[in-house]
This record gives structure tokens, sequence and C-alpha cells, in this order.
């Protein structure tokens, strides 16, 4: 895992996921507004949360291709998404707890 700042989840997703270096820097524009605006460093916190959780997935490419195939059966529709439902939470927790957080 990076280092849970900035600078070490964009070069985490620069390495990992380029593609999703735009919606990193635009969530980070998007934080640091809204901890100015509130004057609280949640925004900030709730950022690296979410991009810690996005690395802790990613980096392990055979967890993110079954995550994103469980997030494809669900947004079909098609089956009961219980047993998919249940199993992305247990992907999410998975990664949560290796971040520290």
């Amino acid at each position: 895992m990076p280092d849970l700042t900035p600078d070490g989840l964009r070069a985490a997703v620069t390495k990992i996921a380029p593609s999703r270096l735009p919606a990193l820097t635009q969530h980070l524009f998007e934080a640091t507004t809204n901890a100015q605006q509130t004057a609280s460093i949640a925004p900030l916190r709730a950022f690296v949360h979410s991009w810690a959780v996005f690395v802790a997935i990613e980096r392990h490419p055979a967890r993110a291709a079954r995550l994103h195939e469980l997030e494809r059966l669900v947004d079909a529709g098609t089956d009961d998404p219980t047993d998919a439902i249940a199993e992305i939470r247990r992907i999410r927790d998975e990664a949560e707890a290796e971040t520290g957080l």
C-alpha cells in the first residue's frame, strides 16, 4: 500500500489505473474546497478513505476483475443480486482492512 496521502495515492493510481487519475484529481479538488468551506478535515479524510480502498482493490488484478464482474451482474438486474452484493461487501471490507483505516 502507498502512503495514505494525496501524493501517495496519486502515484499509486498513476501506476495501477492511470485512466482514473482525472477522477482522483477532481475528487481531491472537491474535497479540498469542501474542507475549506466547512472548516473541517472530514472531506479530506473521505477522499483518502475512498482512494485508499480503490488502490487496495485495484492493486490485485484478480480481485479487481471479480469486483467489476459482480458490479456488472448487479447493474444488469437480471438475477437476484443478494449473493453478488454480499461478495462485493466482503471484497470492499477486506480492502478497507488492508488500508488500516
